[in-house]
């Protein structure tokens, strides 16, 4: 059986990663440093990759990895505590959506980290649950409880009821809300 060269199927999940990585950096620049810093280490440590395993996977928690060793080692800094820095960095939405996606981004950073990055694995990112909770080293009931507390608080944060139709285009906002992981990033 042959499987394909990891280098070459790396570009392919750039997109992916830089979704995950501003998730989880609420900020482009900051997201865009982050992906770097991943393919870099990815790059000298392919040797380490089994082939035939899911790459995606891999990546998506050298990157978790690289932003958590990150943010133990910025607790020393003076932090962005408003957001008024970091909400000057980031671009606006410009799909027909922009008030529910404003409401929503605003709803989602709200939620514990632990939440918001199982709902961007399981839902956004069209992980399985068993494959988020390998990339967080947590069990598989741990991802689902988190995931589940997540929606269920930004259910709660955005005063949805049940049968509410969200009139967002985003497919990964959708997903992330509703748990149905077909979306693409």
């Amino acid at each position: 059986m042959s499987f394909r060269d990891p280098k070459e199927e790396l570009i392919e999940h750039l997109p992916a990663l830089r979704a995950f990585a501003l998730s989880l950096a609420r900020n482009g620049a900051a997201a865009d440093d982050l992906v770097q810093d991943t393919v870099v280490k990815a790059w000298s440590n392919f040797e380490r990759f089994k082939p035939g395993t899911n790459l995606r996977a891999w990546l998506f928690t050298i990157l978790r990895n690289t932003f958590y060793t990150g943010r133990r080692k910025a607790k020393r800094e003076v932090a962005d505590v408003d957001g008024v820095f970091a909400a000057g960095l980031a671009e606006k939405p410009a799909h027909d959506g922009r008030l529910q996606m404003k409401d929503f981004r605003r709803a989602f950073e709200q939620l514990a980290d632990e939440q918001r990055e199982a709902l961007i694995l399981v839902g956004a990112s069209g992980f399985s649950y068993e494959e988020a909770a390998g990339m967080c080293g947590v069990a598989i009931g741990t991802i689902k409880s988190r995931a589940n507390r997540g929606r269920a608080r930004l259910t709660e944060l955005l005063e949805l009821e049940e049968g509410d139709a969200l009139e967002m285009t985003d497919n990964a906002t959708m997903a992330v809300l509703t748990g149905n992981n077909n979306s693409s990033i």
